[in-house]
């Protein structure tokens, strides 16, 4: 309980920090975004620690051998290498060349990736299409740290792009913006902005989570100085009252103009009326607050009064289900 109240300390300190945002930090631009690549490929050079066969990494390992010339007769069965997949993520504007870091995951059963290398991976899209190429030493985080997840390695810049996705993004007559977290009010005041700062009509909120942006005929073809000049708009987002809750460590997050309704609380050896005026009766600590206190107050002084982080909980469910908490709870 000793560190759940000073955390509460803390989002209150920031809230008072936090009145505008930049809106490259509130929406996303349609079709700028990274493209995830899957690939198949076996680790080689394990010190004992691979899959020791299997009809997947035996096949692999024959179909190399008869790519580099060689014909074994027999199946090749070895505890030095694993079947793996690789993952990476292509960023928006990859382009030929560039390094990408890989994650190399075991699918077999070996134990430890652990002094391995990647063979090369071609790496696909969604479309089934060659985008990287990914090869290597394994790095698993160190040889004490990295004990606990030795099955999943990484490659730092272990993959290089191979083709690029064609887009012409410079050539755009409109561009569409994502609101993060879809809120009517953020939405409106974006459209507000962007029209108030461009001189025009150029932006419109057609839901509460997308803004269609004209580009601006001084601004054609300099699209991507446009949405530098955008993205540095502030504007004071809007979030809905909401508790969240993780029952399984006891956490608790509130957030939004959360609304305390006139109510009482009886649990265990505490009585919680908020009405106003506060006294002792034996045993039991009565605590009466104003209507207008916020959930910061309120889990302050509930603390003051011993309250576990799962009796707080407790409390607020049943605040929620009486109506007296005008918030929506989320658990996690």
């Amino acid at each position: 309980m000793i560190k759940f109240l000073p955390f509460f300390l803390v989002l209150a300190c920031f809230s008072s920090f936090s009145n505008t945002t930049r809106l490259k930090d509130l929406v996303t631009v349609k079709g700028v975004r990274e493209n995830p690549l899957i690939g198949y490929g076996l680790v080689i050079g394990l010190n004992g620690t691979g899959d020791g066969g299997g009809e997947i990494t035996n096949t692999s390992l024959k179909k190399m051998f008869q790519t580099l010339g060689l014909n074994p007769q027999k199946e090749v069965t070895s505890k030095n290498v694993a079947a793996v997949i690789v993952t990476a993520r292509l960023p928006a504007f990859g382009r030929q060349g560039q390094k990408l870091d890989v994650i190399v995951s075991s699918i077999g059963d070996a134990s430890s990736l652990a002094g391995g290398t990647l063979l090369v991976t071609p790496l696909k899209g969604g479309d089934g299409h060659i985008y990287a190429v990914a090869s290597g030493p394994l790095s698993i985080g160190g040889l004490d740290k990295g004990k606990k997840m030795a099955t999943t390695a990484r490659i730092p810049n272990g993959g290089i792009v191979e083709k690029e996705l064609e887009l012409s993004f410079n050539d755009k007559k409109a561009v569409r913006l994502a609101i993060n977290h879809p809120d009517f009010t953020t939405a409106a005041r974006i459209e507000k902005m962007i029209n108030q700062e461009l001189g025009g009509k150029y932006a419109t909120a057609s839901d509460s989570a997308t803004i269609d942006v004209i580009i601006p005929t001084y601004y054609e073809r300099k699209v991507v100085e446009l949405l530098a000049i955008i993205e540095n708009f502030k504007v004071n987002a809007d979030s809905a009252a909401k508790i969240v809750i993780n029952e399984r460590t006891g956490t608790l997050v509130a957030g939004g103009d959360i609304i305390l309704k006139r109510s009482a609380v009886s649990h265990r050896d505490m009585v919680l009326e908020v009405k106003g005026g506060a006294e002792e009766s034996g045993k039991t600590s009565i605590l009466s607050v104003e209507p207008t206190t916020t959930i910061n107050d309120l889990v302050k002084a509930l603390n003051a009064l011993g309250t576990s982080p799962e009796d707080l909980i407790s409390i607020f469910q049943a605040l929620k289900q009486n109506g007296s908490l005008i918030a929506d709870i989320e658990l996690i």
